[in-house]
């Protein structure tokens, strides 16, 4: 059995790409990008942690909004360059108030769709 550090590939940044997904659904919630120290945080603690590259800091899911992200999983693909973070995830997962990131569709045309409006307002997850 290998240790999960040993099959990780973190780029020239120290980062790997995280996609969110929710455990029972299958519901894609976001992407986002995970460091040594977020990896081993997550595994350790069961709530996950991020990556923020706005912030370069660490990035507690919820810490601000109260939106936690509780880890199920934490799967690495075939080239250890992506991270597949199974997670339950009460509420939503997105800045924008809505449960996943990817709300918006494009067609074969480029006409943009927006899926779902937002469930929260995000002035009430951030307080701003």
């Amino acid at each position: 059995m290998s240790d999960v550090f040993d099959i990780i590939r973190f780029n020239d940044q120290g980062l790997v790409t995280a996609i969110a997904q929710q455990h029972d659904t299958g519901e894609v919630l976001m992407l986002a990008w995970m460091n040594r120290e977020a990896v081993e945080e997550t595994l350790e603690t069961g709530r996950v942690c991020y990556f923020s590259r706005s912030r370069n800091g660490l990035w507690r899911k919820g810490e601000t909004s109260g939106q936690v992200q509780t880890l199920i999983e934490l799967r690495v693909d075939c080239d250890g360059d992506a991270l597949l973070v199974l997670v339950d995830q009460p509420g939503v997962a997105c800045h924008t108030g809505r449960r996943s990131c990817f709300y918006r569709a494009a067609d074969k045309d480029g006409t943009v769709t927006t899926l779902t409006e937002p469930l929260i307002d995000p002035h009430t997850l951030y307080g701003s």
